[in-house]
């Protein structure tokens, strides 16, 4: 099933609940499908054709939200970049998938003139701003709210298949230049189907969101409550953090996901430990390790809230493992086992299961695991082999399938004759309480080859 069908199809079911609340907007599934649908049926106008890709340099919005289904509902494959983007990194992008338009905001204009100087040049670009009829504008250059206000809202493109593509998402990887993962329709909804049972969401679910839609996590937060009919609550103020506390509170929000620096700052600059959260169902966690002293103070402020730690990659779609709540302590320090559909495995260099205890990389299977990077055969051909995805990361795992991250294959601290994993030390360093974070790293030794460092933020 093409994934633009879970909103079609929600809209069928629930035409008049709210989808999104952000600021002053509150819209309703209805009136999201119907912009949407005219969006998809504007692109199309321009000379959007099946699988064209069309970069969307949006904030977390109404805007983007529209703007991904409506590209997805056009035939063409929405390139989901960070607003803030540089010139040149935009340049990278545009010069590796070569997009007919891009979709943004004036204040990214020139970010767009200075990337496309000698390149590729874009088909259209769209502005979500209002045209200023000052005589000067730019007759190159379309404007949402014009395209919403002529587009039909009853046309869409139709026989797509599962294994087409739907998404490009740029990943840096642990090397070298960004790499665009490719996601087809059933990555995208075997992954949001795996989540939203195990984080068990219905109808009546609302997550705040404060990641961003175009990273893998912020975008399986979209597709995952679309699906069930449940509302995003955006608030992009996050650097604020007692105002994002407020409307969670205000809006009766029953999910928060963030990664391991969200909960830093929660723990130590805001008034989270100090206020109620009556109607927080559920915690989600990834984008890297939870200390477990964070975790149990967490768990100790909201008890009534489940806190899942999860496992993902870009390159997975979003999600690969999670550790369910009531295994907390008893399996901590783990990242649980595989979602539903998805296989994983720990093995040594000889491709051989590793023994209990032992280390060796994970490898992952399931309809999840990405096509590949997008005209790159070789990093494809490195990651993708025999039908699995490897991830790249160390880990053990224990008599019960557990597994137990130690770090990226890379990051392997080689120090005399030891083979240190970063995150031990880090979770080490954690459990003094005047710190909030910590990254640890090596420097050249000339006694042990490589000595440890420790940044960290008080």
């Amino acid at each position: 099933m093409p994934v633009d069908r879970i909103l079609l199809d929600t809209t069928g079911r629930f035409p008049e609940k709210t989808v999104l609340v952000h600021d002053s907007i509150r819209i309703s599934y209805g009136d999201l499908c119907a912009l949407a649908l005219r969006l998809s049926s504007a692109l199309q106008n321009c000379g959007v054709r099946r699988g064209d890709r069309i970069v969307i340099a949006l904030e977390n919005s109404l805007d983007y939200i529209v703007s991904w289904f409506g590209v997805i509902l056009s035939g063409g494959v929405p390139v989901a970049i960070n607003p803030d983007i540089k010139p040149a990194g935009l340049q990278n992008i545009v010069l590796d998938c070569t997009p007919v338009g891009i979709i943004s905001r004036s204040a990214v204009l020139p970010v767009i003139i200075k990337a496309c100087i000698n390149v590729y040049p874009f088909r259209f670009v769209l502005m979500c701003d209002k045209r200023k009829d000052d005589g000067q504008a730019d007759k190159a250059i379309i404007y949402l709210d014009e395209c919403l206000e002529n587009g039909k809202d009853s046309f869409h493109f139709k026989d797509r298949r599962d294994d087409e593509l739907a998404s490009i998402i740029y990943t840096s990887g642990t090397t070298g230049e960004p790499k665009g993962v490719m996601l087809s329709h059933r990555n995208l909804l075997s992954n949001a189907m795996a989540i939203v049972g195990y984080l068990e969401l219905t109808s009546k679910d609302s997550v705040m969101v404060v990641l961003p839609f175009y990273y893998s996590y912020g975008n399986s937060l979209m597709v995952t409550h679309i699906m069930q009919g449940g509302s995003l609550v955006v608030d992009n103020r996050f650097m604020y953090a007692n105002v994002v506390l407020d409307t969670m509170v205000r809006e009766y929000v029953t999910g928060f996901a963030g990664v391991p620096s969200s909960f830093a700052l929660l723990l130590n600059r805001s008034n989270f430990r100090h206020m109620s959260f009556p109607s927080l169902r559920y915690i989600t966690q990834a984008g890297g390790p939870m200390s477990h002293d964070m975790a149990i103070e967490i768990t100790r402020i909201v008890p009534h809230a489940k806190l899942y730690i999860m496992y993902g990659q870009t390159e997975a779609t979003a999600r690969l493992s999670y550790l369910p709540p009531d295994d907390l302590i008893r399996k901590h320090g783990s990242v649980g086992k595989g979602i539903a559909g998805v296989s994983l495995e720990v093995i040594n260099e000889n491709g051989e299961k590793v023994k209990p205890g032992e280390v060796g990389e994970i490898r992952a299977k399931g309809d999840n695991v990405m096509l590949g990077y997008w005209g790159n055969k070789e990093d494809t051909e490195n990651v993708l082999r025999d039908g699995w995805l490897f991830t790249g990361d160390t880990a053990t795992i224990n008599d019960e399938g557990y597994v137990y991250i130690l770090g990226r294959r890379t990051e392997m601290i080689k120090s005399g004759a030891h083979r240190i994993a970063p995150r031990e030390i880090e979770e080490i360093i954690l459990k003094y309480t005047k710190i909030a974070e910590v990254a640890v790293l090596c420097e050249p030794d000339t006694i042990l080859g490589e000595a440890i460092s420790a940044f960290i933020v008080v």
